[in-house]
């Protein structure tokens, strides 16, 4: 295959791949949301409760993260209002190495940090892939001995399973405040575990190279995990390893990977290229703005996965933002706060895919209250 031709393929497929991420993000959504338990008057009435509009905006937040340690920073932060204190340890080679906490004091006190894997609340998440609720007293000492133990004495360890093996393990305990909610913990961990395989997805189409370094989540093919299954997920975090794990090279490209690409490329290898947008744009402002424009779109879908037949009514009778009003206005905080404050604000990003996605580009269906 000649340089040129590649080129093309190459690009055929991230166009091709750009425009199923929409879709693909709310589909994601929908199938995590849908593992929440349904409150108890709702199942009594055989009928799911509505999804917590908070749990939402966190799994948008996580699916807004364009690399890696961007997604796994998101799920850190997004813990936060689920548990008072909360760590994260990425698993290589059946040991678990501190990467970043919140809430646990000094942050670089954790980074390294060895967890016990062969006994505990650790190793039953490990070895069997599950959330693990127990009482601090079970966990590790070392751990307790430098970071101490939550007042209600309860934590939780829930793994982060990347096709089919446990990655990393998120610890989580109520702090002095007893904030604890594990369930909602465990739908993030798994949005996270999602869309972690989605961005090394897209990364290998693209062939776009990591820039921020990161930590190792892939265990060495010499020294496979206890009950862990092969896998040929890429290693999204082979740019760190822990001080007490000998370093692995990463592996190549997943066979799988290269099939999706190829499948992606006969089907788009006739459309021409776009023209890029932000071509006059320096890299770090045009990466701003694509961020941008993806988040407004992550927004905005879950706004009509949640609300289709609010949607379809509103188009008829021309009062869509009526309709939607709370939650159109409460996903525009959110994109303003995360950037309204930057290059990409001009770009009014997120009141054109409201048109665009919820009014078909027709902007009298959003009603006469819709400011322009």
């Amino acid at each position: 295959m000649s340089k040129e031709l590649q080129e093309i393929v190459e690009r055929a497929v991230a166009q091709a791949l750009e425009r199923q991420l929409p879709k693909l993000q709310a589909e994601l959504v929908k199938c995590v949301l849908a593992e929440l338990p349904a409150p108890a008057a709702a199942a009594e009435a055989g009928a799911p409760g509505p999804m917590p509009s908070g749990l939402v905006q966190a799994i948008a937040g996580i699916h807004a993260g364009s690399t890696q340690k961007e997604i796994l920073r998101a799920l850190l932060d997004a813990g936060t209002s689920y548990a008072s204190r909360v760590a994260l340890f990425v698993v290589r080679g059946g040991a678990a190495s501190g990467w970043q906490a919140r809430g646990l004091g000094d942050s670089d006190l954790i980074k390294d940090f060895p967890l016990d894997l062969t006994m505990g609340p650790g190793s039953h998440a490990y070895q069997n892939r599950v959330a693990t609720p127990a009482n601090i007293a079970e966990m590790d000492r070392r751990f307790v001995r430098e970071f101490g133990g939550p007042a209600n004495e309860q934590i939780v360890i829930l793994p982060l399973v990347l096709k089919d093996k446990v990655a990393a393990l998120l610890y989580a305990d109520g702090g002095t405040e007893n904030l604890l909610d594990a369930g909602s913990l465990e739908v993030l961990v798994m949005a996270t575990s999602a869309w972690l395989e989605v961005a090394s997805l897209r990364k290998q189409a693209q062939q776009r190279e990591m820039v921020e370094p990161a930590p190792s989540m892939e265990p060495p093919a010499a020294a496979p995990a206890p009950v862990q299954t092969v896998s040929s997920f890429a290693d999204p975090f082979a740019a760190h390893t822990p001080k007490h794990i000998d370093r692995a090279p990463e592996p190549e490209p997943a066979a799988e990977v290269v099939e999706v690409a190829a499948s992606a490329a006969a089907a788009s290898a006739a459309a021409a290229p776009a023209a890029d947008p932000f071509a006059g744009l320096s890299p770090e402002d045009a990466d701003t703005h694509r961020k941008a424009q993806r988040f407004a779109r992550l927004l905005v879908d879950e706004i009509k996965l949640y609300n289709q037949a609010k949607v379809n009514e509103g188009r008829r009778n021309k009062d869509l933002y009526d309709r939607l009003k709370e939650d159109i206005d409460k996903s525009r905080t959110t994109f303003q706060k995360r950037y309204g404050s930057t290059v990409a604000a001009s770009g009014d990003y997120f009141q054109k895919e409201v048109v665009r996605s919820l009014a078909e580009d027709d902007f009298s269906v959003m009603g006469a209250n819709f400011r322009k």
